[in-house]
């Protein structure tokens, strides 16, 4: 029973001498804090700045308004010349395009004329050519005699006839004479059937067609007139876009958050005039939230990109999986220039190691937790396993 004891006790030692040098010489940070990179917005133009009011480190959301700057002076010159130019440029076409429609609806009225025309001369022709014909086969049938009536139809077949003076009536000169008539008509029908009027003398077309014919051809000019019209009010307008965002772009206007994030510092206050590239605000990437902290020599040199790890925030007792992101050694302190926040002296002696813990980007709001320090282990300890059990 006594040896019992003893060798309880002496178990007891080994076992809390175990813990206490596990515990202490296991890989772990000296410190560590949660940071993140900060973004600064620049001024786009120069001009009057307006920021809203807002408290230091409060949210924003990429896309949210976070400035404006307006430039009273602005020079819009060029545009009001542009805009002078293409209106100008639309008036022409307009005009070209009413002469356009008034010149195409008189061409379909002369058109419409015309078509009457032609249906009315064909029926002219018919009706001659059938009495022609009719006159024709009453002088072939009287023979070669002639009584009252056919003296009377004689001098109607004459009428308007082209006659030498006291040229004499034969009958064989009559029955020829009608039947030139007859010929000349069923020649006349036939061309007008084709669209040519032998009627008129020299023309072989109705004045209204001629006039139509002309028409078109002006057409054709102003469909030609209309698209240069066009292309030219294109082209106006392309060049005052160009110049309405270049002036747009040096008018200013709202400022958008590049990122999601905390308001980390005002550099330039409400109502000031700023210049193009001054910086304005600083915001904190909580999308880009890291781990820095610092470890001896030991540990560093036993370490490599990629490596796991683990991250607790002092005075909590959830422990966060991380990834070795970045090793930067003894002395790093330009690569905090663009950190929120900057390594102490005591960090700067030790040697540099940047973690990723991708649970505290998921926590949202509560992940953007910059500031707050904790530490980071590299090895297992012997009470990780009580430590996962408690709450």
């Amino acid at each position: 029973m006594k040896y019992g004891r003893l060798i309880l006790g002496l178990l007891a030692i080994v076992v809390a001498l175990w813990i206490i040098v596990g515990e202490q010489m296991s890989g772990a940070s000296a410190d560590a804090v949660v940071n993140a990179p900060v973004v600064t917005v620049r001024a786009t133009v120069a001009g009057n700045l307006s920021v809203p009011a807002r408290r230091l480190g409060a949210r924003v959301t990429e896309g949210e308004v976070i400035a404006s700057i307006e430039d009273p002076l602005v020079d819009r010159v060029r545009l009001d010349d542009l805009l002078m130019e293409a209106r100008l440029e639309e008036a022409m076409r307009v005009q070209i395009e009413t002469l356009l429609a008034e010149t195409d609806a008189t061409r379909e009225a002369l058109l419409q004329r015309t078509e009457i025309f032609r249906q009315r001369r064909l029926e002219e022709l018919r009706a001659r050519l059938s009495h022609a014909e009719t006159r024709l086969s009453i002088l072939e049938a009287g023979g070669a005699s002639m009584g009252d009536a056919q003296q009377q139809l004689l001098d109607t077949v004459e009428e308007g006839a082209e006659r030498l003076p006291g040229e004499p009536r034969l009958d064989a000169l009559v029955l020829d004479h009608a039947r030139e008539r007859v010929a000349v008509l069923q020649i006349a029908l036939r061309a007008a059937q084709e669209n040519v009027f032998l009627g008129d003398g020299y023309n072989d077309s109705p004045s209204a067609e001629q006039r139509a014919t002309e028409l078109a051809s002006e057409i054709a000019a102003l469909q030609t007139r209309l698209t240069e019209a066009q292309e030219r009010v294109a082209a106006v307008r392309e060049r005052t876009d160009r110049e309405r965002l270049r002036v747009n772009g040096l008018t200013g206007g709202e400022m958008q958050s590049p990122v999601s994030g905390l308001l980390w510092e005002v550099l330039q206050a409400d109502g000031v005039n700023v210049q193009r590239g001054d910086p304005l605000l600083r915001l904190v990437d909580c999308g880009a939230t890291m781990v820095t902290a610092s470890v001896t020599e030991r540990v560093y040199n036993s370490l490599a990109v990629g490596d796991a790890a683990r991250f607790r925030l002092g005075g909590a007792s959830t422990v966060y999986d991380a990834t070795v992101a970045r090793l930067a050694g003894s002395g790093a302190e330009t690569i905090y220039r663009n950190l929120a926040v900057a390594p102490s002296q005591r960090h700067l002696e030790r040697y540099d190691v940047a973690l990723i813990v991708p649970a505290l980007a998921q926590l949202g709001g509560e992940g953007c937790m910059i500031g707050r320090t904790g530490r980071a282990f590299f090895d297992g300890r012997p009470l990780d396993g009580l430590r996962r059990l408690m709450p």
